[in-house]
């Protein structure tokens, strides 16, 4: 889809070409350049001056692709469960005046939450213009990360008080494994995201036909994602033996280790999949979904841990 927020200037996409004007791809090759030539400004504002000049010059951008009715309704779901879940913060952020004197953290956290959200809406709209440039797709999964950390944190703050979490011995040191699988999840993520870069450039260079071939040609990105899951899998080992060796009697604690355990072993199983049996198209989403869920409860987990130290509300 070409543009934002509509799509091919409708609310509602086509179904097939002959929809579409004869000119649709001059069309909305020069609306696309005009959003670029408008954000390559800001681009210099804060600096980022080569990038700019490449949206100002680089015509590869601009290059529109024939419609395709797949990726198109693809794109529409994708947007609509953006503004649902636009739509479920508001209401969130509505419900969390109830607690404003008791608790101004939590209706602060809401209010950010829903700016981040609109502003996620606006990185999405240049994703489209800039024709799926990787750094903008990568600012726009983190983005989307952090979405994820002010939802949990919201939730684990409204539901604080039902926890009866009992004292976490070595608990500095489980924060500082959980706080490492953080960093190194969200590292593998970005590089994921490069892996995707380097899968759709040698996909459409093969006319989306090999599938079987498509790893071999990847290059360093996915050997250097795949060697880094042996990092993951270190790292949630360790965090896992600490948490069952420290927290006997703390059953959220340990309910969330067997999570951790169900969702590693998931997303190694699904990389292997994608890594031996020609990058199945349905395990693609399945792999970045894990992973995004993965790190939304390893924050979760972080949470309890800093909640049993102090034993008290987050302040």
């Amino acid at each position: 889809m070409p543009d934002w927020p509509k799509c091919f200037g409708s609310w509602v996409p086509p179904t097939d070409a002959s929809q579409l004007p004869a000119d649709y791809k001059e069309y909305y090759s020069e609306y696309r350049h005009q959003k670029n030539v408008r954000f390559a400004t800001y681009l210099d504002v804060l600096g980022f001056a080569k990038e700019a000049e490449i949206l100002r010059n680089d015509t590869s951008i601009l290059v529109e692709s024939d419609f395709n009715v797949f990726k198109t309704w693809t794109e529409y779901l994708n947007r609509l469960a953006g503004a649902i879940i636009g739509i479920l913060i508001i209401i969130t952020m509505i419900s969390a005046w109830v607690f404003v004197r008791e608790d101004k953290k939590l209706l602060m956290t809401t209010v950010i939450t829903l700016i981040v959200v609109i502003f996620q809406g606006w990185i999405g709209s240049v994703v489209v213009s800039t024709n799926l440039m990787p750094w903008i797709i990568t600012i726009h999964m983190l983005i989307a990360l952090g979405i994820i950390l002010l939802l949990v944190y919201v939730n684990f703050r409204v539901r604080r008080t039902d926890f009866n979490l009992a004292t976490l011995r070595q608990s500095k040191t489980i924060s500082w494994l959980v706080i490492t699988c953080l960093l190194t999840m969200g590292v593998q993520i970005i590089l994921g995201t490069q892996v995707r870069e380097a899968v759709d450039i040698v996909a459409s260079d093969l006319a989306y036909a090999l599938r079987e071939t498509w790893v071999s040609q990847i290059g360093a990105e996915f050997f250097i994602h795949r060697s880094f899951s042996l990092l993951i899998l270190l790292v949630h080992g360790l965090l896992v033996y600490f948490l069952l060796k420290n927290a006997e009697k703390t059953h959220a604690i340990r309910k969330a280790v067997i999570y951790i355990l169900i969702l590693v072993g998931m997303e190694i199983a699904s990389g292997m999949v994608m890594a031996y049996m020609g990058i199945p198209a349905f395990i693609q989403p399945l792999h970045l979904l894990l992973s995004t869920v993965l790190f939304g409860l390893l924050y979760y987990v972080f949470l309890l841990i800093h909640y049993s130290n102090k034993k008290t509300a987050i302040s």
